[in-house]
């Protein structure tokens, strides 16, 4: 094995269970990583994305404390049956890197008892990811948003840059990624700014694949019962024949999509 990609050593002590705040948790299958899925939404977001599906995570003061043991424990009831399903645990938001020493425990408590581990995150805290966090997490799920930075900063209200060098760091660490994008119609479609996301993933040789994701507005209801504007409520989803160029500017740079 590559040394730059060998993990840290473990404490020879136990080390204390951290504390955090979450949301909530959910089961999922083939959308937050591999199999059946244990989901840790955790509390908390520095972007304010158009599309935003979670807005109920936006502020840690409306979750909920816990500790990884206290995790931990919930996740156990399930662990046979997502380690039979070809699953594991993802930790997702939020934004999971806003609390970087609770996902860090939480991976390496989920990585030492055999579970698949994915961390899923805009990469805009990128630099709070230690390499022994990363070490620990089996998948990466990178949502880049846009490209385009004019476009990203809308979109998010945040920068494009550290999302990118997050990626890189990644690929350098070798670490497997899923990238995520958002296909929202006039608003991420430009055709110009996929194939430059293209371009910058297939420079990437850690990408397994992207994962084009339809713009839909499940969550109106959601921001309506939290007392919310949904920012793209009249945005309709992209139709069949939009989905299919993305695809295909993905697929000219030998890129593989979902």
């Amino acid at each position: 094995m590559n040394s730059r990609h060998a993990p840290p050593p473990r404490p020879t002590e136990p080390v204390p269970a951290a504390t955090g705040v979450i949301s909530s948790w959910d089961l999922s299958v083939g959308v937050d990583g591999p199999g059946t899925r244990f989901v840790v939404f955790t509390s908390g977001c520095s972007l304010r994305c158009l599309y935003c599906q979670n807005p109920e995570t936006w502020h840690m003061r409306d979750g909920r404390p816990v500790t990884t043991e206290e995790v931990m424990a919930e996740i156990g009831r399930y662990q046979r049956f997502i380690t039979v399903a070809g699953g594991g645990v993802t930790i997702s938001g939020g934004e999971p890197l806003l609390q970087p020493r609770f996902t860090a425990d939480l991976l390496r408590r989920c990585r030492d008892s055999g579970l698949h581990t994915a961390l899923d995150t805009s990469g805009l805290l990128g630099g709070r990811a230690t390499d022994a966090m990363l070490a620990d997490t089996d998948l990466v799920l990178l949502d880049i948003k846009s490209y385009d930075a004019v476009t990203y900063r809308r979109l998010t209200g945040g920068p494009l840059q550290p999302t990118l060098r997050f990626a890189r760091r990644l690929a350098d660490l070798g670490r497997p990624t899923w990238i995520r994008f958002v296909l929202v119609p006039g608003v991420t479609d430009d055709l110009e700014d996929v194939d430059g996301l293209a371009r910058f993933v297939a420079s990437l040789d850690n990408v397994e694949r992207v994962d084009v994701l339809p713009f839909h507005r499940m969550a109106t209801d959601k921001y309506r019962r939290l007392g919310l504007r949904f920012p793209l409520a009249d945005t309709s989803p992209p139709d069949e024949e939009l989905l299919a160029r993305v695809h295909d500017r993905f697929h000219r740079h030998g890129v593989a999509t979902t």
